[in-house]
């Protein structure tokens, strides 16, 4: 915050004043500095301008707030530009699933038979018939394809907890696939 100096001629310097670091001291660490902040800010973001980015909005706060850490300035610039990455991926992480919510909520509305009682009776067919396939695995295979699509685990965590082999957790997973196209009639017609 910058404090305006007394008309009078008194020369006394605020507390702000003091913080502030010197023009020549922010050049120096700048010099030194931004580019070790880029590469930081870079491996967090992979891309170049948004690091870019990050390295000024650092340096704006080491201007802006001064120096009061305890560590050392070096120190508190590279945790500034850590944080300033951080949070900047996580708006664009907020932002990007914004965007996915509206392109699935403009499709939806876009389907005008969405909410008609016959595509809606097809859907529930639809789901009973994959019910009943699924309940017409062997009990291996259903496992398997339990813990993989509703229990979203690795094929490698799986395998673990069965205590099987990873060629035979995936080989259960093929032949499950292969077994619910067969039943509910869609093969591969690629």
């Amino acid at each position: 915050m910058w404090v305006a100096r007394p008309a009078d001629g008194d020369q006394t310097l605020t507390l702000a004043d003091e913080r502030r670091l010197a023009p020549e001291k922010i050049a120096a660490l700048h010099a030194e500095c931004a580019e070790d902040l880029r590469r930081l800010a870079l491996g967090v973001l992979h891309d170049v301008h948004l690091a870019a980015d990050v390295v000024q909005a650092t340096f704006v706060k080491a201007i802006e707030q001064g120096h009061t850490a305890e560590e050392s300035l070096r120190g508190w610039l590279f945790r500034v530009a850590l944080n300033e990455a951080l949070a900047l991926r996580r708006r664009q992480g907020v932002q990007a699933r914004g965007v996915e919510q509206l392109a699935w909520l403009r499709q939806a509305n876009e389907r005008d038979d969405y909410d008609r009682p016959d595509e809606v009776a097809r859907r529930r067919e639809e789901g009973r018939r994959a019910r009943e396939a699924l309940d017409a695995l062997p009990a291996e295979q259903r496992q398997v394809v339990w813990m993989r699509l509703y229990e979203q685990k690795t094929f490698a965590v799986i395998a673990d907890e069965l205590k099987v082999p990873l060629g035979t957790t995936l080989w259960r997973m093929q032949a499950a696939i292969k077994k619910l196209r067969e039943c509910l009639g869609t093969g591969d017609d690629e």
